[in-house]
């Protein structure tokens, strides 16, 4: 039974890498008539990889074709009706919002529950060792600022930012960085935001001062608190690039906000994609879905489930799946890194 759910599997993972057709993407699981089932593939977590998530599973699902007793892979909106039961038979959990939360749902509970965890943050100290982040996709984090009225300037550096956001004496208005006067309002995503935690790493770990306003979702230029001529924000990259290519919602929209550079390298290229170049700098990042290590191995449906879709040979990493990555704005990462594992 095992050679041969395999053997279904990798047809599968076939099938879809010739296809260039994607679905309309898959909506929060809680829109769906019945829950999914205790084993399909079901995972929570980041903000900033739950569009591109969404799509991945309207797609696959739809590889697996009609009727398919093969799991079927769903994924939980960071933000919703909480709590949530992720799948039938699961446990009722708290809604995770961010890559820190999912984490911690997974570490929590049992593959009855979750079996993966979205995250755009690399292993941290604090993580299990039987984390196993699984790399798909490549991103960068950079600030933005209000295009209409906007008082920032196009560019700062890094120690620019580490000085806003300690609220800095001296680095609290537009004007003392080439922008219009203005007061500067740093804000941050909630604090369980990947986004977050590698922006605040990145710049160098500043002491937030006071100043500094946590709050909003990550990546929804939308958020009204984000209205502000004096507005600063980190935001991935390729979600707005996603989102300007037309994969938004009424919130995850990027609105008036656009994407500035740092230390004089711009975060997308001439024809708006995310920039190679700044990806590979200091803001880059590569995007993970995490699993337990030892359902990773594992020769059980679930395991092999799990490298169908996540692994090297599997569906994310194949033609299709990297279409869809770079539909929502994301670099696709070489065959060889695409489902390689690392842990802390």
């Amino acid at each position: 039974m095992r050679h041969t759910a395999a053997k279904a599997f990798a047809a599968v993972a076939m099938t879809a890498a010739l296809s260039t057709v994607a679905a309309p993407a898959m909506a929060d699981p809680s829109t769906l008539p019945t829950l999914p089932a205790a084993q399909d593939i079901v995972g929570a977590g980041s903000d900033t990889t739950q569009a591109l998530l969404n799509q991945f599973s309207a797609d696959y699902n739809a590889s697996l074709g009609a009727g398919s007793t093969l799991p079927h892979l769903y994924s939980w909106d960071a933000t919703g009706t909480s709590p949530i039961t992720p799948k039938t038979g699961g446990s009722s959990i708290t809604r995770p919002n961010g890559s820190g939360a999912g984490i911690s749902a997974l570490n929590a509970n049992t593959s009855a529950t979750l079996d993966f965890a979205r995250s755009s943050r690399a292993p941290q100290t604090g993580d299990l060792t039987s984390d196993l982040f699984v790399a798909f996709a490549k991103d960068a984090v950079t600030w933005s600022a209000k295009a209409t009225g906007g008082h920032a300037p196009a560019n700062l550096t890094t120690q620019n930012l580490f000085d806003i956001y300690s609220c800095k004496v001296g680095a609290t208005d537009w004007s003392a960085f080439g922008g219009t006067a203005g007061t500067i309002k740093p804000y941050l995503p909630q604090a369980q935001s990947g986004t977050r935690a590698f922006f605040l790493k990145a710049i160098g770990n500043p002491v937030l001062g006071g100043c500094v306003v946590t709050g909003p979702e990550e990546n929804e230029g939308t958020d009204a608190a984000l209205n502000d001529v004096n507005v600063i924000f980190p935001y991935s990259v390729g979600h707005w690039v996603g989102q300007a290519n037309g994969h938004t919602t009424a919130t995850d929209n990027k609105g008036d906000l656009t994407l500035r550079s740092i230390n004089g390298v711009a975060p997308l290229t001439g024809t708006g994609t995310l920039s190679a170049t700044f990806a590979a700098g200091t803001y880059g990042r590569v995007l993970y879905n995490v699993v337990r290590d030892t359902e990773w191995t594992a020769t059980t449906t679930q395991g092999t489930a799990l490298r169908a879709i996540f692994g090297t040979s599997g569906w994310i990493c194949s033609t299709a799946g990297k279409a869809d990555t770079s539909s929502y704005g994301y670099l696709t990462l070489p065959a060889a890194a695409c489902g390689s594992t690392t842990h802390i």
